[in-house]
């Protein structure tokens, strides 16, 4: 659950994390599959002994996490930050490339908007 960015815990923490586990594993471990969990779950953690070990030997992985833009780096490798005291997200940030493409639907918005004289996007655009 999330509430204002913030993760919150959750029931069944390692029922979740044990099943999602059985099913990589008869898939076939990579090393690529894992978890994202609360962090405030952690202290609830009590996982089977095969899914220790897989984490241990970097077959699985559990990401705890607090806020969702911590969620967002682990999953995509790119740094999502929160804003400046100006207001504005670090240049290339996954926030700040949300934030510029909800701008530009914005702007396209407006130009489509009825008594707008009907421009049609540019192929940029789109």
């Amino acid at each position: 659950m999330i509430q204002n960015g913030e993760i919150q815990a959750i029931g069944g923490i390692n029922q979740k994390i044990e099943g999602f586990f059985d099913v990589c594993r008869l898939k076939g471990l990579s090393g690529d599959q894992g978890v994202l969990m609360p962090r405030s779950n952690l202290r609830n953690l009590m996982l089977r002994p095969n899914v220790v070990s897989a984490v241990q030997e970097g077959k699985f992985h559990i990401h705890a996490v607090s806020a969702i833009d911590e969620g967002i780096e682990v999953l995509t490798g790119i740094v999502a930050r929160v804003r400046d005291v100006e207001g504005r997200y670090s240049e290339g940030s996954v926030n700040d490339r949300v934030q510029k493409k909800l701008q530009q639907y914005a702007e396209q918005q407006k130009r489509m908007a009825p008594g707008n004289s009907g421009a049609v996007p540019s192929k940029e655009e789109n």
